[in-house]
Protein backbone atom coordinates (compact mmCIF):
# COMPACT_ATOMS: atom_id res chain seq x y z
CA UNK A 1 0.00 0.00 0.00
CA UNK A 2 1.31 3.18 -1.05
CA UNK A 3 0.69 6.57 1.34
CA UNK A 4 -0.92 9.46 0.03
CA UNK A 5 -0.06 12.74 0.88
CA UNK A 6 -1.51 16.04 -0.48
CA UNK A 7 -0.06 19.89 -0.27
CA UNK A 8 -2.58 22.32 1.56
CA UNK A 9 -2.40 24.43 -1.42
CA UNK A 10 -4.87 21.40 -2.50
CA UNK A 11 -8.78 22.73 -3.31
CA UNK A 12 -10.05 18.64 -4.05
CA UNK A 13 -11.50 16.90 -1.20
CA UNK A 14 -9.38 14.13 0.53
CA UNK A 15 -9.44 11.17 -0.92
CA UNK A 16 -12.26 9.01 0.22
CA UNK A 17 -11.14 5.30 -0.50
CA UNK A 18 -7.28 5.01 -0.37
CA UNK A 19 -5.29 4.43 -3.72
CA UNK A 20 -3.20 1.55 -4.34
CA UNK A 21 0.35 0.55 -6.07
CA UNK A 22 -1.50 -0.77 -8.71
CA UNK A 23 -3.91 1.99 -9.22
CA UNK A 24 -0.98 4.52 -9.63
CA UNK A 25 0.91 2.29 -11.87
CA UNK A 26 -1.93 1.76 -14.26
CA UNK A 27 -1.68 5.53 -15.32
CA UNK A 28 0.48 6.05 -17.85
CA UNK A 29 1.06 9.62 -17.16
CA UNK A 30 2.16 9.00 -13.05
CA UNK A 31 5.69 8.14 -12.75
CA UNK A 32 5.82 6.50 -9.44
CA UNK A 33 7.06 7.11 -6.67
CA UNK A 34 8.13 10.69 -8.13
CA UNK A 35 6.01 13.27 -7.54
CA UNK A 36 3.63 14.48 -9.70
CA UNK A 37 0.64 17.49 -10.28
CA UNK A 38 -3.17 16.53 -10.89
CA UNK A 39 -5.72 19.82 -11.59
CA UNK A 40 -3.11 22.06 -9.91
CA UNK A 41 -2.91 19.44 -6.53
CA UNK A 42 0.15 18.48 -5.95
CA UNK A 43 0.12 14.68 -4.79
CA UNK A 44 3.01 13.06 -3.23
CA UNK A 45 3.48 8.70 -3.53
CA UNK A 46 5.80 7.63 -1.25
CA UNK A 47 6.31 4.13 0.56
CA UNK A 48 5.98 4.93 4.34
CA UNK A 49 3.96 3.25 6.89
CA UNK A 50 4.04 1.11 9.99
CA UNK A 51 4.28 -2.34 10.74
CA UNK A 52 6.56 -4.71 8.62
CA UNK A 53 5.49 -3.83 5.02
CA UNK A 54 7.50 -5.89 2.54
CA UNK A 55 7.55 -4.95 -1.37
CA UNK A 56 7.26 -8.00 -3.09
CA UNK A 57 9.83 -9.35 -5.29
CA UNK A 58 12.44 -7.98 -2.58
CA UNK A 59 15.01 -10.82 -2.74
CA UNK A 60 17.23 -9.44 -0.24
CA UNK A 61 18.22 -12.08 2.59
CA UNK A 62 17.82 -10.97 6.31
CA UNK A 63 20.98 -10.09 7.85
CA UNK A 64 22.98 -12.92 9.10
CA UNK A 65 23.57 -13.18 12.72
CA UNK A 66 27.19 -12.04 14.37
CA UNK A 67 27.26 -15.35 16.30
CA UNK A 68 26.29 -17.72 13.65
CA UNK A 69 29.17 -20.29 12.72
CA UNK A 70 28.96 -24.25 11.06
CA UNK A 71 30.57 -25.08 14.16
CA UNK A 72 27.69 -24.98 15.78
CA UNK A 73 25.22 -25.95 13.06
CA UNK A 74 23.88 -29.10 14.80
CA UNK A 75 21.55 -29.20 11.87
CA UNK A 76 24.22 -30.58 9.48
CA UNK A 77 24.94 -33.99 11.21
CA UNK A 78 22.69 -36.37 9.51
CA UNK A 79 23.25 -38.91 12.16
CA UNK A 80 20.87 -39.82 15.32
CA UNK A 81 23.64 -40.17 17.43
CA UNK A 82 27.34 -38.63 18.10
CA UNK A 83 30.38 -39.37 19.94
CA UNK A 84 30.34 -36.29 22.78
CA UNK A 85 33.29 -34.71 24.64
CA UNK A 86 32.31 -32.87 28.07
CA UNK A 87 33.42 -29.37 28.78
CA UNK A 88 36.42 -31.02 30.79
CA UNK A 89 37.60 -32.89 27.24
CA UNK A 90 36.81 -35.89 28.98
CA UNK A 91 35.59 -38.53 26.58
CA UNK A 92 31.80 -39.10 27.47
CA UNK A 93 30.67 -41.99 24.91
CA UNK A 94 27.91 -42.00 22.00
CA UNK A 95 24.72 -40.96 22.34
CA UNK A 96 21.60 -39.58 20.44
CA UNK A 97 22.05 -36.25 19.34
CA UNK A 98 19.22 -34.84 20.93
CA UNK A 99 20.35 -35.86 24.53
CA UNK A 100 23.67 -34.13 23.42
CA UNK A 101 21.42 -30.90 22.55
CA UNK A 102 19.74 -31.01 25.70
CA UNK A 103 22.85 -31.81 27.86
CA UNK A 104 24.44 -28.32 26.48
CA UNK A 105 21.14 -26.90 27.00
CA UNK A 106 21.14 -27.91 30.75
CA UNK A 107 24.91 -27.08 31.49
CA UNK A 108 24.17 -23.43 29.16
CA UNK A 109 27.40 -24.21 27.01
CA UNK A 110 27.40 -24.21 23.00
CA UNK A 111 27.57 -28.26 21.03
CA UNK A 112 30.82 -27.13 19.15
CA UNK A 113 31.31 -29.47 16.33
CA UNK A 114 34.62 -31.18 16.29
CA UNK A 115 34.82 -33.85 13.27
CA UNK A 116 31.54 -34.12 11.45
CA UNK A 117 32.60 -36.05 8.89
CA UNK A 118 33.41 -39.16 11.34
CA UNK A 119 31.56 -42.08 12.42
CA UNK A 120 29.78 -41.00 14.65
CA UNK A 121 30.46 -37.26 14.57
CA UNK A 122 32.08 -35.80 17.11
CA UNK A 123 30.93 -32.95 19.67
CA UNK A 124 31.89 -31.21 22.23
CA UNK A 125 30.41 -29.28 25.03
CA UNK A 126 32.08 -25.89 25.49
CA UNK A 127 31.79 -21.90 25.59
CA UNK A 128 32.16 -21.19 22.12
CA UNK A 129 32.93 -17.50 22.79
CA UNK A 130 35.52 -17.53 25.32
CA UNK A 131 36.91 -20.43 23.36
CA UNK A 132 36.97 -17.90 20.48
CA UNK A 133 38.65 -15.27 22.43
CA UNK A 134 41.38 -17.14 23.93
CA UNK A 135 42.29 -18.82 20.32
CA UNK A 136 42.47 -14.62 19.17
CA UNK A 137 44.39 -14.10 22.30
CA UNK A 138 46.83 -17.39 21.36
CA UNK A 139 46.84 -16.26 17.45
CA UNK A 140 47.75 -12.27 18.98
CA UNK A 141 50.18 -13.42 21.34
CA UNK A 142 52.56 -15.59 18.43
CA UNK A 143 52.14 -12.64 16.16
CA UNK A 144 53.78 -10.18 18.90
CA UNK A 145 56.48 -13.67 19.48
CA UNK A 146 57.38 -13.94 15.94
CA UNK A 147 57.80 -9.96 15.36
CA UNK A 148 59.85 -10.07 18.43
CA UNK A 149 61.97 -12.96 17.02
CA UNK A 150 62.44 -11.47 13.64
CA UNK A 151 65.76 -9.83 12.76
CA UNK A 152 66.19 -6.88 10.57
CA UNK A 153 69.40 -6.43 8.45
CA UNK A 154 71.46 -3.46 8.29
CA UNK A 155 73.86 -3.08 6.04
CA UNK A 156 77.24 -1.18 6.46
CA UNK A 157 78.99 -0.27 3.23
CA UNK A 158 83.17 0.29 3.46
CA UNK A 159 85.83 1.06 0.74
CA UNK A 160 89.06 -1.22 1.14
CA UNK A 161 90.74 1.99 2.07
CA UNK A 162 88.43 3.20 4.71
CA UNK A 163 90.02 5.94 6.64
CA UNK A 164 89.90 5.45 10.74
CA UNK A 165 86.93 7.86 11.56
CA UNK A 166 84.94 6.22 8.88
CA UNK A 167 86.00 2.86 10.11
CA UNK A 168 85.06 3.76 13.48
CA UNK A 169 81.92 5.15 13.08
CA UNK A 170 81.08 1.75 11.07
CA UNK A 171 82.20 -0.06 13.60
CA UNK A 172 79.55 1.70 16.54
CA UNK A 173 77.29 1.58 14.18
CA UNK A 174 77.47 -2.70 13.89
CA UNK A 175 78.05 -3.17 17.40
CA UNK A 176 74.56 -1.30 17.80
CA UNK A 177 73.07 -2.90 15.62
CA UNK A 178 73.72 -6.23 17.18
CA UNK A 179 72.71 -4.94 20.86
CA UNK A 180 69.32 -4.21 18.89
CA UNK A 181 68.89 -8.24 17.95
CA UNK A 182 69.19 -6.70 14.20
CA UNK A 183 71.58 -8.93 12.07
CA UNK A 184 74.47 -6.67 10.44
CA UNK A 185 75.65 -7.49 6.60
CA UNK A 186 79.36 -5.65 5.66
CA UNK A 187 80.23 -5.16 2.40
CA UNK A 188 83.29 -4.06 0.75
CA UNK A 189 83.39 -3.36 -2.91
CA UNK A 190 86.40 -3.55 -5.47
CA UNK A 191 85.85 -1.32 -8.83
CA UNK A 192 87.50 -1.63 -11.61
CA UNK A 193 91.50 -1.87 -10.89
CA UNK A 194 90.44 -2.06 -7.16
CA UNK A 195 90.64 -5.83 -7.57
CA UNK A 196 94.09 -5.63 -7.16
CA UNK A 197 93.96 -4.58 -3.89
CA UNK A 198 91.38 -7.71 -3.02
CA UNK A 199 93.56 -9.55 -0.06
CA UNK A 200 93.53 -5.26 1.87
CA UNK A 201 89.81 -5.85 1.36
CA UNK A 202 89.73 -9.56 3.04
CA UNK A 203 91.98 -8.30 5.52
CA UNK A 204 89.90 -5.04 7.04
CA UNK A 205 86.60 -7.68 6.75
CA UNK A 206 88.38 -9.95 8.96
CA UNK A 207 89.64 -7.18 11.40
CA UNK A 208 85.99 -5.42 11.48
CA UNK A 209 84.92 -9.15 12.56
CA UNK A 210 87.76 -9.35 15.23
CA UNK A 211 86.87 -5.49 16.47
CA UNK A 212 83.12 -6.25 17.17
CA UNK A 213 84.16 -9.35 19.29
CA UNK A 214 81.61 -11.42 21.49
CA UNK A 215 78.71 -9.21 20.33
CA UNK A 216 78.08 -11.41 16.74
CA UNK A 217 78.55 -14.51 15.29
CA UNK A 218 79.46 -14.56 11.52
CA UNK A 219 76.68 -16.70 9.51
CA UNK A 220 78.01 -16.36 6.40
CA UNK A 221 80.88 -14.44 3.82
CA UNK A 222 81.48 -14.23 0.51
CA UNK A 223 85.23 -12.90 -0.56
CA UNK A 224 85.12 -14.51 -4.08
CA UNK A 225 82.81 -11.41 -6.06
CA UNK A 226 83.77 -8.23 -6.79
CA UNK A 227 81.33 -7.22 -3.19
CA UNK A 228 82.42 -9.26 -0.71
CA UNK A 229 80.57 -9.97 2.14
CA UNK A 230 80.15 -11.18 5.70
CA UNK A 231 76.89 -11.47 7.86
CA UNK A 232 77.24 -11.17 11.56
CA UNK A 233 74.63 -12.14 13.96
CA UNK A 234 73.68 -11.30 17.56
CA UNK A 235 75.33 -13.03 20.08
CA UNK A 236 72.22 -13.20 22.17
CA UNK A 237 74.49 -14.59 25.23
CA UNK A 238 77.32 -11.85 25.13
CA UNK A 239 74.69 -9.21 24.58
CA UNK A 240 73.07 -10.28 28.42
CA UNK A 241 76.03 -9.98 29.76
CA UNK A 242 76.92 -6.81 28.99
CA UNK A 243 73.46 -5.42 30.06
CA UNK A 244 74.11 -5.47 33.93
CA UNK A 245 77.72 -3.51 32.68
CA UNK A 246 75.66 -0.73 30.94
CA UNK A 247 73.26 -0.40 34.03
CA UNK A 248 76.26 0.00 36.29
CA UNK A 249 77.45 2.83 34.05
CA UNK A 250 74.57 4.52 33.84
CA UNK A 251 74.29 4.52 38.27
CA UNK A 252 77.95 5.82 38.33
CA UNK A 253 79.01 2.47 40.23
CA UNK A 254 81.04 1.28 37.19
CA UNK A 255 84.05 2.47 35.38
CA UNK A 256 84.76 1.82 31.87
CA UNK A 257 87.11 2.90 28.99
CA UNK A 258 86.46 3.46 25.84
CA UNK A 259 88.48 1.03 23.00
CA UNK A 260 90.25 3.29 20.45
CA UNK A 261 90.17 1.43 17.34
CA UNK A 262 92.85 1.74 14.40
CA UNK A 263 91.73 1.29 10.69
CA UNK A 264 95.37 1.91 9.02
CA UNK A 265 94.97 0.12 5.84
Amino acid sequence: MAGITTTSSCSIHPFKQPITLSHLQSKPYLHFPTSFTFNTCRITCRYGGGGNYSRQGDNRRPKQNSDDDPALDISRIKSNNVRLIDEEQNMVGVVSKSAAIQMAEDAELDLFIVSPDADPPVVRLMDYKKYKYEQQKKKKDQLKKNAAQRMDQKELKMGYNIDVHDYTVRLKAAQRFLKDGDKVKLIVSLKGRENEFKNNAIELMQRFRGDVGELAVEESKNYKDRNMTMVLVPNKAAIQKEAPKKKEKSTGTGTGTETQVSASV
